[in-house]
């Protein structure tokens, strides 16, 4: 294997959405992606590699990073983008629901964290950034498991700031608005709208602006931020 010195974003989710998106621009950047769902990718570019891998299965994840490993020697940045929702009240939600939303959100995260440190500490370098969602701090209801499921998500990324800062590996996390993808298709617009509300800015994000926060996080320069979580629209 002949080292690569380009660098290698790993991101998963880039069927749809902020993950496709995400993979377009680093694509652009001129840098090694590859990407990762349940479903096949619309995204054709010579430097981008897709694998059919469901996030929650621990064994398919470790052989996604085990050809990442032995196919470019190192990975620089993971954006763990995979995610599920689910808008009901309590009260009406399933056990089922929950732990799939858990699993997604929670343990695929846990996961692909975990084999990313294994790859990363080896070259003493490393840029993590996992997702959250404003209904945390706006304690939205009707979002009860997501929102528990991605106050998991910022506690991980306190912690394995923590455990991972010796191998020289940032971990952060960025937290949306509101942003018009298949995760809030189903939502109506008075909830939409109510949100929008309690923001400071009151509109709906953009995939720019999710963009701007993972680019800072991921910067060479940004070695000294870890342990972040930045939330989108002023919440």
């Amino acid at each position: 294997m002949n080292p690569v010195t380009t660098p290698i974003y790993l991101i998963t989710g880039t069927s749809k959405g902020i993950g496709e998106a995400l993979a377009n621009y680093y694509l652009q950047q001129g840098v090694i992606v590859v990407g990762c769902s349940r479903s096949h990718s619309n995204i054709e570019h010579e430097s981008y590699y897709h694998h059919s891998v469901d996030v929650t299965d621990e064994q398919s994840v470790k052989h996604l990073f085990t050809w990442v490993r032995k196919t470019f020697g190192r990975l620089d940045v993971l954006i763990n983008n995979a995610g599920i929702a689910a808008m009901n009240h309590a009260i009406l939600t399933p056990a089922s629901s929950v732990e799939r939303i858990l699993q997604t959100n929670v343990l695929a995260s846990f996961i692909c964290c975990r084999e990313a440190a294994k790859i990363m500490k080896k070259k003493a370098f490393g840029r993590i950034v996992n997702f959250s969602t404003v209904a945390v701090p706006l304690n939205l209801e009707g979002e009860a498991a997501y929102a528990a499921s991605k106050s998991g998500v910022e506690t991980l990324t306190r912690v394995l700031a923590r455990e991972f800062a010796e191998f020289n590996i940032t971990v952060n996390a960025v937290g949306p608005t509101p942003i018009q993808t298949e995760l809030i298709k189903n939502v109506g617009d008075d909830k939409i709208n109510a949100l929008l509300a309690r923001q400071t800015l009151k509109r709906m994000g953009t995939f720019d602006d999710v963009i701007n926060v993972v680019n800072f996080f991921v910067d060479e320069k940004s070695d000294f931020i870890s342990a972040q979580v930045v939330y989108l629209g002023g919440v």
